[in-house]
């Protein structure tokens, strides 16, 4: 029979930490710990593969699992030497819990306390001698139970809880006696019967089967699959379940629990952090029910709460060793869960912290700097997709002290996750996901919760009034890279009315703004204008020195390192020379594609470019086109200047004409007016050039055939601006959209010809190497004949994608995140490539083409040039380089280097 079960802790460890895919992230580093000798609660983990199995088998615990769940359980009785479901002496509680492979911080579901009904909380009472522990642990399993087994709504339990407090004049949970909390069990026991229609359930052995049935339920909860498809987590990982021996911080006042980081998880700083509460279960703390007490010494400084190094020295001693015993034994920042029961240390869970990207880039730096990791381990670690919060805006300080002076600082709490965020106020996750269609919004709540997700998501910034650097709303913010502001205490949410009140200001949901710093925890009505990161001010600014800023630092040594291992060179699609200067800056290796058309669109020009369109004739085009002429060589000159010394890939144009003409009567008018044409004129030229499809009609190369003396301007530009350039200049010529080799060979003849006439007239000997984009998919089969006409392939990826699918790039969103949901398509193909089918186009034409050029250099132009994934498939496909939008850069380069150090 298969191994469904694996036990960890006392005198029998099954696992270990290479079994992560098995037993799930959360069980391999239980039995890890356990091997270790670090005290940990025993139990047992029931594999991701009987996730699928229940699945498989009709939602149904597949029965050589539960054999083997009851012979770990039996196991467990005897190792902590109590008894499941004892009614006469101290009880066997537990605890059930999720464990995916990949870390999903609050997705899925936890039941604390699993075993107690009326009989065995008595019993509970008399062993432990502490009645209101007993009836406190009660009171928590029936609402855990009920919301994630039976599917009661928490709101219910929490507002009967609120009714008790207010009756009895008291305002926290630990207030209450044990004769209240008898009280509120019973009221709870009630709520349950009347919602479900049923007694709580009183059997342990039901409780733990239903409870391990809704773990794996919770796996495809509507919050579980958002936070996948937002992190790319495939659905059939499936997650363990992990059922612990329970210990308990909720005893008594040597009683306690928190969660602790090795570092600073905002920051990266190297320091002990972490929250804690006296009395309490991990929930607690997590969920930001409470706002927790800081962990050190340090951190206590100016907040008046006691620390766990001052309260309990002994049992932090214990955990500052074991938290940097674990941090070095996995080589990585670790996140810890542990709970004291009467001054004891137990960890009841170790994990690779979720981080923002500049504690990542620093963690990564600080580690390879301590000797636990080499350069090519810590940059394997990173997420380049993260980078991309180096360079997000940031508030300008002088813009903030002006909101101040004005009385606009509403409050501070904690900078839980760095960034700008200013928004319209949304105080729930749907009025978040409405409201953030129409402009943006923060999302302002008490505390969230995993259902709030998608609200998340949708939001610019999340700020909380309670809560720590710990609680859920922190921990997934940081993992989406959002700015996060929690545990500010002094706003009062008014969920009801749709208002927030705090510093004697009223602000309304839906109206009013707020501006949140999560890198100083500050928050400020009104909307605050952002500024470029340290990174840009450094890089593209010029306006701090790089010793002014540590970001910088460490972004600069990322990059070096990335430089050293990468094999891809990583270009730009720029247009401008303040585009280019941007992506040189950030260390591009010359420009993959400038677009001539954007040129076009400019004031100054279109009405040049219109006249041509409106000519009837060769000679009228080109009196239209000289007058462009200057322009378009004055453009290129720029941008040789920019990347002086690097290639620079020009396509020729692109779309049909129609793009360059109004369709608006009134557009269409002021056109007549200015070229001195009557209405009707422009009129029938629109009609003329209508297309049905014009995306696969006249336009790229058909363009230039057509009409060659466009193509001849726009190389004699790239010829007169090279030459004035001097050496500076390594311009690369891209034909668009060619699917045919015979349309390459006749605009080539045409584009030589041209260069050839320049070369007469200037006295000089300029070439420069014709290439083509690979976008059309008959191209990619081709690919062997076009290479003997093409010095270079550069493949629109875009276009590759859109004929390739046969989708419509400007419809298809319609449609598309349908497929994606539906698991028809694992992504968009416009954003992530389709490395099945467009991929295999790819691979084709790269074999294809070198087997007729050896020497053809191959790029990437289109957008998937800075997605992570498609750099690691263009790596492996034998490309020479990809090329993305300046901001981009940075990210194409990390990735290529991971790309380069994964093969």
């Amino acid at each position: 029979m298969a191994k469904h079960v694996y036990t960890f802790g006392a005198d029998r460890n099954e696992g270990g930490a290479s079994m992560r895919n098995l037993l799930g992230g959360k069980g391999c580093n239980l039995a890890e710990m356990a091997s270790l000798g670090i005290p940990v609660p025993p139990g047992f983990t029931l594999t991701t593969e009987v996730c699928s199995d229940y699945y498989a088998e009709g939602r149904t615990v597949p029965a050589g699992a539960v054999a083997q769940a009851e012979e770990a359980l039996a196991w467990l009785e005897r190792a902590r030497g109590l008894k499941f479901g004892d009614e006469t002496g101290l009880p066997l509680l537990l605890s059930v819990r999720s464990g995916a492979r990949t870390s999903m911080p609050g997705m899925m579901d936890t039941v604390l306390n699993l075993g107690l009904n009326d009989r065995t909380v008595v019993a509970l009472e008399k062993a432990s001698g502490n009645p209101r522990f007993a009836w406190d642990s009660y009171r928590r399993f029936i609402t855990m139970y009920s919301n994630v087994v039976l599917g009661l709504e928490h709101a219910a339990f929490e507002a009967e809880l609120e009714r008790a407090k207010e009756g009895l004049g008291k305002h926290e949970d630990t207030a209450l006696s044990a004769d209240d909390w008898k009280k509120v069990v019973a009221a709870f026991k009630e709520i349950v019967r009347e919602e479900s229609g049923k007694p709580f359930p009183q059997d342990p052995r039901e409780q733990l089967h239903g409870a391990i049935r809704a773990v794996f339920e919770s796996w495809n909860t509507a919050r579980a699959v958002t936070y996948r498809k937002l992190h790319r987590i495939p659905d059939e990982w499936g997650t363990a379940v992990n059922v612990q021996s329970m210990v308990f911080g909720n005893m008594g006042d040597d009683c306690g629990t928190g969660v602790a980081f090795t570092r600073d998880p905002a920051t990266g700083e190297k320091r002990f952090y972490g929250e804690y509460l006296i009395n309490a279960q991990g929930e607690d703390v997590v969920a930001g029910i409470r706002t927790p007490q800081p962990i050190t010494e340090t951190q206590a400084q100016g907040t008046g709460l006691p620390s766990l190094e001052a309260v309990m020295p002994s049992a932090y001693a214990e955990l500052l060793a074991t938290a940097t015993r674990l941090e070095r034994h996995f080589r990585d920042m670790q996140d810890i869960e542990f709970t004291m029961e009467r001054g004891k240390l137990y960890l009841l869970q170790t994990r690779n912290g979720k981080r923002t990207a500049m504690a990542g880039i620093r963690i990564a730096l600080d580690l390879v700097d301590e000797g636990l990791l080499d350069e090519r381990e810590a940059l394997k670690r990173l997420d380049a997709d993260s980078l991309s919060q180096l360079l997000a805006p940031v508030f300008d300080p002088q813009e903030k002290e002006k909101l101040r002076a004005a009385g606009a600082f509403l409050t501070k709490g904690l900078n839980a996750g760095p960034g700008a965020a200013a928004g319209v106020i949304a105080l729930t996750a749907e009025e978040a996901e409405a409201r953030a269609a129409s402009g943006p919004v923060v999302l302002v709540r008490v505390e969230t919760s995993p259902e709030d997700i998608a609200g998340m998501v949708a939001a610019q910034g999340i700020l909380t009034a309670r809560g720590g650097m710990t609680s859920h709303a922190a921990v997934v913010a940081r993992g989406m890279g959002k700015p996060c502001v929690c545990g500010a205490s002094a706003l009062q949410i008014d969920y009801q009315a749709g208002i927030v009140t705090v510093a004697g200001r009223t602000l309304k949901a839906g109206e009013d703004w707020i501006s949140m710093d999560g890198s100083t925890g500050e928050v400020f009505a009104g909307k605050l204008p952002a500024q470029a990161s340290e990174v840009n001010q450094v890089l593209v600014e010029g306006t701090l020195k790089p010793e002014g800023s540590d970001l910088h630092r460490c972004f600069a040594r990322i990059m070096e390192w990335s430089a050293r291992h990468k094999k891809l060179h990583v270009r730009t699609n720029a247009d401008t020379p303040h585009d280019a200067k941007i992506a040189r800056a950030f260390g591009a290796a010359g420009i993959g594609l400038c677009r001539t058309e954007h040129m076009f669109f400019d004031a100054e020009r279109i009405t040049a470019v219109r006249e041509m369109i409106l000519a009837t004739d060769t000679e009228g085009r080109q009196k239209a086109l000289a007058k462009l002429l200057p322009m378009q060589r004055a453009d290129f000159l720029g941008i040789f200047e920019a990347m002086a010394g690097l290639p620079v890939t020009i396509r020729l144009l692109d779309p049909p004409l129609h793009e360059f003409l109004p369709v608006d009567d009134e557009g269409q008018g002021e056109m007549a007016k200015v070229l001195g044409v009557s209405v009707e004129t422009v009129r029938r030229r629109v009609a003329q050039l209508h297309e049905v499809n014009p995306m696969l009609g006249h336009r790229g190369c058909r363009l230039g055939i057509t009409f060659p003396e466009i193509y001849r301007m726009q190389v004699r530009a790239i010829a007169e601006a090279a030459l004035d350039a001097g050496a500076k200049a390594h311009p690369e010529i891209m034909v668009p959209l060619v699917g045919a080799v015979k349309e390459l060979t006749w605009l080539k003849t045409e584009l030589l010809d041209e260069i050839e006439t320049v070369n007469r007239e200037r006295n000089t000997a300029f070439i420069a190497p014709i290439g083509t984009m690979i976008e059309v998919p008959r191209a990619a089969l081709t690919a062997d004949k076009i290479a003997v006409e093409a010095a270079f392939f550069s493949f629109g990826t875009n276009d590759l994608t859109q004929m390739g699918f046969g989708f419509s790039r400007d419809d298809a969103g319609s449609f598309l995140p349908e497929y994606v949901g539906k698991k028809i398509l694992e992504d968009d193909p416009f954003q992530s490539l389709d490395q099945e089918g467009i991929g295999e186009l790819v691979k084709i034409a790269v074999a294809k083409g070198r087997s007729a050029r050896p020497d053809l250099k191959v790029g990437i132009c289109g957008e998937h040039g800075g997605d992570p994934r498609s750099v690691a498939f263009f790596h492996r496909a034998g490309l020479d380089y990809v090329s993305c939008s300046p901001y981009r850069v940075p990210i194409a380069i990390l990735a290529a280097a991971q790309a380069a150090l994964d093969a």
